[in-house]
């Protein structure tokens, strides 16, 4: 493996008896990158991410994340990686000191840690007063850069985001995106799948899937003059088109 590239990724397939949900996949990510991945609902982003994560075995092809092969080190990708999904990221039945205690725990770190942490990740996202208060209580936005802080809890070499900013407001959405840029900037790597395509424009190179084929991957800026658009929400509908 590249010791440059904390993802890499070579002719990655999985396939479910006839269908191929994922076809021959190829590409690199590297240290402190944001890569965009993106696709249409369908398109076999969100197979190829389990994949990644370890949560679920390639039929064939090679893969390895932050330097484990994902078909013989899953449990060691797991230990990591960071991961955040729009769908289920926090308990809301659990305060916030509670949320970051448990998956602190879950992460394996000590409880003299977890305290440390939490203090700081607290006053960092301002939530000193609702630090004893339900998540479920608390508004989207809030929840939506807790959770992103939660799954760095454990200094993570890549995180994941899964559609992280899926019905957040604008302001939120650029507060979080502040956020990912404050990471990779300290040396994580950023995965992140969004239907925004403007957020897009945000990562250092993109990748977009059509069919189970990633049919374009390279900076926004290079895709867009390949692609004779302004916008990457355009070089996705030619794609997508056909």
């Amino acid at each position: 493996m590249n010791t440059k590239n904390v993802i890499q990724v070579e002719g990655l397939t999985k396939m479910f008896g006839d269908f191929t949900a994922v076809n021959s996949l190829t590409f690199n990510v590297g240290k402190g990158e944001i890569f965009g991945f993106l696709g249409a609902n369908g398109a076999g982003k969100t197979t190829a991410m389990k994949m990644l994560i370890g949560i679920s075995t390639p039929t064939s092809g090679k893969a390895y994340v932050a330097g484990f092969n994902v078909f013989t080190q899953a449990e060691d990708i797991k230990k990591n990686i960071g991961y955040m999904s729009q769908k289920f990221a926090l308990y809301d039945d659990l305060t916030v000191k509670e949320n970051i205690t448990f998956f602190g725990g879950i992460y394996g770190l000590s409880r003299k840690i977890i305290k440390e942490k939490s203090a700081v990740l607290i006053t960092e996202l301002g939530l000193e007063k609702v630090a004893n208060t339900f998540v479920g209580s608390l508004p989207i936005g809030w929840k939506q850069k807790l959770s992103f802080s939660v799954s760095l809890l454990h200094d993570p070499t890549i995180v994941f985001l899964d559609e992280p900013t899926g019905g957040v407001d604008p302001i939120t959405r650029r507060q979080f995106w502040e956020m990912i840029y404050k990471a990779a900037n300290q040396g994580t790597t950023v995965f992140v799948t969004t239907h925004y395509m403007d957020e897009a424009e945000y990562c250092d190179r993109v990748s977009i899937m059509v069919n189970g084929k990633i049919e374009a991957l390279d900076t926004p800026k290079k895709l867009k003059e390949q692609f004779s658009t302004n916008t990457i929400n355009d070089v996705f509908l030619k794609l997508a088109r056909g």
